[in-house]
């Protein structure tokens, strides 16, 4: 499924999602809610189908299913190493993102002393700040925090040097917000890291899906991601860099591997869903061009890319253009995912979603979406936050155009 800058097959891509068949109250339901989760992709509902119809089992068994199911893993493995630019044996699989990270905060935290000072940011999902505020709670360690400029709606860096110092063992950053889109800058983060001997652990489970991500060029040493983000199942993804992964301890049953990757993936895994992430990443794939999968996953992430680009500009120049909406987005200098955060005067978030699914069939949520230090910070809180509008490579003009109608209607 090759493309170009002006011609997307949208008709093809629609027709390798089912849910967009789903029809509400007379009206085709309109998926604005990718951001929480993006609908499936046909092929990975077929090989979750395929493995549980085919008989599944646990692994190191001496019979076919189970050895089908140590190859399914593995097979997921090597999309996920083309993916993100890994090798295959720094990838662990767990039940979402959360809970990766908070057994990785817990392990690395041994190593850690008190005094020793951790770095989050004000702008980032809880799921990459209170693992990590847990784990310095408990090991007697200092906090700081890299604040959000309320005006440019970006991460303020002029006091890096400060806040990442020589007593800096690990910065926590996300590489997108999944509230209002901003696409971090996190070289200079990286770079003021490194300098001072930290780590850099990168939640990219908003990015992944948007923007071509290579963990080792940008200088990530831990990066986390979630397939049910990119057309995938619900299926949690760690990619951690060799040398830290094997002096990683963490905690697990006595009898559990104590090699890597297995020795994070505690308990068995989620077999049938692992099944579903080569198809959602070769979805990536179909629209690419080169001699390896790796190129065609960059450049079919380009192309989608540009597309959902395309539909993003058209929504926000929409509802920027309506009195009663307030847009909360970065300038036009600064790189957004297609994540649109408003509110509209007179309404509650809540109010607002209810009205777009009820009288248009619009399925878009509402609330701080866990960016909540974020949305005390812009003061959003009080009145639930936001409305917020994901674009996904499924979604059309045509529904974009439906959704600024339904805005002005309010």
């Amino acid at each position: 499924m090759k493309t170009t800058e002006t011609i997307f097959p949208i008709e093809q891509v629609r027709q390798q999602f089912p849910a967009l068949q789903r029809t509400y109250k007379g009206k085709n339901a309109a998926y604005f809610d990718g951001p929480g989760g993006s609908q499936v992709i046909q092929s990975a509902i077929q090989a979750i189908a395929s493995y549980m119809e085919r008989g599944g089992a646990n692994l190191h068994g001496a019979y076919p299913s189970s050895w089908e199911t140590e190859q399914i893993i593995a097979d997921a493995k090597s999309a996920v190493s083309d993916f993100l630019n890994v090798q295959e044996n720094e990838v662990a699989f767990g039940a979402n993102m959360t809970t990766l990270t908070i057994a990785i905060a817990n392990a690395l935290g041994k190593q850690f002393e008190p005094g020793d000072e951790i770095v989050v940011t004000e702008m980032d999902h809880r799921a990459n700040v209170d693992p990590w505020i847990m784990m310095a709670e408990d090991r007697g360690l200092t906090i700081r925090w890299i604040p959000v400029n309320t005006d440019t709606l970006t991460l303020e860096l002029k006091d890096l040097d400060q806040l990442i110092n020589e007593k800096t063992k690990l910065v926590a950053v996300g590489l997108a917000s999944n509230a209002i889109g901003t696409i971090v800058d996190i070289e200079p983060i990286v770079k003021r890291a490194k300098e001072v001997g930290a780590l850099v652990a990168a939640d990219a489970v908003h990015a992944a899906p948007h923007i071509p991500i290579d963990r080792d060029k940008q200088g990530i040493d831990i990066l986390l991601c979630s397939a049910y983000k990119f057309f995938g199942p619900h299926v949690g993804i760690a990619t951690i860099k060799e040398e830290v992964f094997k002096n990683l301890n963490p905690y697990k049953l006595t009898t559990a591997p104590s090699y890597y990757p297995d020795k994070l993936e505690t308990g068995t895994q989620n077999h049938e869903g692992i099944a579903g992430i080569q198809p959602a990443i070769e979805f990536f794939e179909s629209f690419g061009e080169g001699d390896t999968r790796r190129q065609r996953i960059l450049t079919g992430i380009e192309q989608i890319e540009a597309y959902e680009n395309q539909l993003a500009k058209r929504l926000r120049e929409g509802l920027a253009a309506i009195d009663k909406v307030k847009l909360y987005e970065a300038g036009p200098d600064v790189p957004k995912t297609p994540t649109i955060a408003f509110q509209v005067t007179g309404y509650t978030p809540e109010e607002v979603c209810k009205i777009m699914a009820e009288q248009h069939g619009i399925f878009v949520a509402f609330g701080h979406f866990y960016a909540s230090t974020l949305a005390d910070r812009l003061d959003v809180t009080k009145n639930g936050a936001w409305v917020r509008a994901g674009l996904a490579p499924y979604n059309t003009l045509e529904e974009v155009e439906r959704f600024i109608r339904a805005a002005e209607e309010l």
